[in-house]
C-alpha cells in the first residue's frame, strides 16, 4: 500500500477521475465551489478556527480541500496554528496535482506552496502562518484506530460509498466519531444512508443538508460536548 499512487485520466479539460473507482476527484461543476459549501460551511469554518484547531481529512486527493482551508485560514487572519491531518491510500504526483489546481488560480501561491514541497511519505510539512499538513498514507481503516489526534472537524471526502465501501464502513465511522473532539463536526458530500446510520451508530448526532451543484443532499454531524 505505502507504495501505491493514484491512477487518473482526465476529463471535462482539468478534472481528474480516479480510473480505479471511476469517480471524480472533486465536482465537474466547479470543484472549489464545492469544497467551500460542503467543508466549510458544512463545519462551520472559518467562523470556528482558532488556535490549535485540528482539520482531519479521508481523503487527500488532489490537495484541493486543504489548499481551500489554508486560503480561508489566511484570510480570517486567524491567531495561533492550524493543523490538518489527511488520511490518503493512494496519493497523487506533484505533476497530476498542478495540473489538477491549474483550474483554480485564486489558490496559485498556496499549491505553489504545497507542490514544492510534496512529499507523500514526508509525514509532516510546516507552511507559512502557522499551519502544519501530516499525510498518513495507506488504509485509513489500518491507520485511523492507531492514530493519537483529535479533530474539531472531519472533512469526508472518500470517493463515492457506492465505489468505494471501504472507506465508509461502520467501523471506520465509528473511528470517526472516536477520534473528534467534544462539539467536533463532520462534514461529508454524500448523504447515503448507510453513511448517516454509521455516523449516527459513532455517537454523531446526524443532519442531512442542502448539497452541492445537482446533489440535493449532504451530511454534517457533530459529537455532543
Amino acid at each position: 500500500m505505502q507504495d501505491q499512487r493514484a491512477d487518473l485520466e482526465w476529463r471535462t479539460g482539468d478534472v481528474p477521475v480516479s480510473t480505479r473507482f471511476d469517480d471524480p476527484y472533486f465536482s465537474l461543476e466547479n470543484g472549489l465551489a464545492e469544497t467551500r459549501h460542503v467543508f466549510l460551511d458544512g463545519n462551520r469554518l472559518p467562523a470556528r478556527f482558532r488556535d490549535g484547531f485540528h482539520i482531519a481529512e479521508l481523503g487527500f486527493g488532489t490537495g484541493l480541500n486543504f489548499l481551500c482551508t489554508a486560503l480561508a485560514w489566511m484570510q480570517a487572519g486567524a491567531p495561533g496554528s492550524l493543523r490538518f491531518t489527511s488520511f490518503e491510500a493512494y496519493p497523487m504526483t506533484a505533476t497530476d496535482m498542478a495540473r489538477a489546481h491549474a483550474a483554480f488560480p485564486e489558490l496559485s501561491a498556496v499549491s505553489e506552496a504545497l507542490l514544492s514541497t510534496w512529499r507523500p511519505q514526508r509525514a509532516v510539512t510546516t507552511f507559512g502562518n502557522g499551519i502544519t499538513l501530516e499525510i498518513i498514507t495507506g488504509d485509513a481503516r489500518d491507520a485511523l484506530p492507531d492514530w493519537q489526534g483529535q479533530a474539531d472537524a472531519w472533512f469526508l471526502d472518500g470517493f463515492s460509498p457506492a465505489k468505494n465501501p471501504e472507506l465508509w464502513g461502520p467501523d471506520l465511522m465509528a473511528q470517526i466519531g472516536a477520534h473528534t473532539l467534544p462539539g467536533g463536526t463532520v462534514a461529508t458530500y454524500t448523504a447515503a444512508g448507510s453513511v448517516r446510520r454509521g455516523l449516527t451508530g459513532a455517537g454523531l448526532r446526524v443532519t442531512r443538508q442542502p448539497g452541492y451543484g445537482r446533489k440535493r443532499h449532504m451530511t454534517v454531524a457533530e459529537r455532543p460536548q
